[in-house]
Formats: C-alpha cells, sequence, structure tokens
C-alpha cells in the first residue's frame, strides 16, 4: 500500500510520505522507518526532530571553499595542516567525503555543487566556478587538481574550468588512472582514488 491512501492514521502517512521522499526509499523502507519513530520515547523522538531542524538551520556552504559547516569556514580550511597551495575541485559534497576517506590529499577543496549540464539546464553560472576563479586570482595556489566524474558533464565542466585558469598561471590537473570512463568519485574506492590522486595528469586547454 502507497503513503497518502489512507490505510495508517494521518499523522502515520505524512511521517511515511516524507521517509518515502528520500533518495532511495522505497515505500516499504518508508513505512518500516516510520514504525520505528514511533517506537521511539518522546526524548528520542523530539532529540530525532530537533537533529533535522538545527541540520536545516545551522549547516551553510564554508566561506572559502563551498563545503558544508556550521560556522563560517568548514574544518579543513581551518586546518594548519593544509596545503592551500592544492586545491582539489569536486563537484559534490560526497566526492569531497570520498577523497579524505583515501587518506592521502593533504591540500584544500573547492566544491562546485554540479556541473555543466545543457541537457538539465545548468549553466556555469549555476555552480560555483565564480568563486573557485576568485581564490586563484587571490594568489597562492599552484595546482588545481579537477576531481571530476569522467562522464560527458565532468568533462566538458572540466575543460571549462580549465580554459578559466591556465591564463592565470596555475597548473591545472585532472585525476588518471584508476577511474574509468562513466564512473562515479563516490563510490570508488580508496585505493582506486589514491591511485588517481598519485596519477593525475596536466590538462590542456582547447584553444
Amino acid at each position: 500500500m502507497r503513503p497518502g491512501t489512507g490505510l495508517f492514521p494521518e499523522a502515520l502517512e505524512r511521517l511515511i510520505t516524507q521517509f518515502a521522499a528520500l533518495p532511495g526509499v522505497g515505500t516499504k523502507s518508508a513505512q518500516r522507518m516510520a514504525f520505528r519513530v514511533l517506537d521511539y520515547t518522546p526524548e528520542r523522538a523530539e532529540a530525532f526532530a530537533n537533529a533535522i531542524t538545527d541540520a536545516k538551520a545551522l549547516i551553510r556552504r564554508c566561506g572559502v571553499c563551498q563545503n558544508l559547516t556550521d560556522g563560517e569556514t568548514c574544518s579543513v580550511c581551518a586546518s594548519e595542516r593544509r596545503d592551500r597551495g592544492l586545491i582539489c575541485v569536486v563537484a559534490d559534497i560526497r566526492d569531497l567525503y570520498a577523497i579524505e576517506r583515501a587518506r592521502n590529499y593533504g591540500g584544500v577543496y573547492h566544491v562546485l555543487h554540479g556541473v555543466i549540464s545543457p541537457m538539465r539546464r545548468i549553466a556555469a553560472e549555476d555552480i560555483a566556478i565564480a568563486p573557485l576563479v576568485e581564490r586563484v586570482k587571490a594568489g597562492g595556489v599552484t595546482e588545481v587538481i579537477l576531481a571530476l566524474n569522467p562522464d560527458t558533464e565532468g568533462e566538458a565542466t572540466a575543460m571549462y574550468i580549465s580554459r578559466l585558469l591556465t591564463p592565470l598561471g596555475v597548473k591545472v590537473t585532472r585525476l588518471a588512472t584508476g577511474l574509468p570512463a562513466g564512473g562515479n568519485v563516490e563510490f570508488a574506492d580508496d585505493a582506486t582514488i589514491f591511485r588517481a590522486l598519485q596519477e593525475r595528469i596536466l590538462i590542456y586547454p582547447y584553444t
């Protein structure tokens, strides 16, 4: 039975509908999660609800790299141990976390929050490319690694960024072997990301 059919009390129907709206959650899974919440004590249910509202209210984009943070800057940008001359550009927050799990990258990041996609009507102005260019223009950056998915949209975005950054005198590289064409950074294992970072290659923009 699908959410909204009137099988359950209205409040429970609404809860199931909200869970079912999450990516990858089917109706049966949503029902199981909703019934699980009903088993919570009032204190735990309140803590669960507060975690959602607090995350929505407090989480914002880092003023430097566009990562998620509950302060002005994220923990990566705030770290004194990071090499600020090396910026790894990712399309999505989950890609950043995947690279961090490999534990062999010591630079900082820049999160685009998307890629250029004419099919989805996403232009360069719709993602965080301009702040990246401003970071490079500010000086101190020696290399930008484009850790974008090796699919059509990722390739197009990488070439667009490389054309903007190369004239600024910064080395622009991208992940090399280890990531198959059409694959996703997010789902790559640690060894694959390690090899891809170690064997990154220089990008030569079209002229």
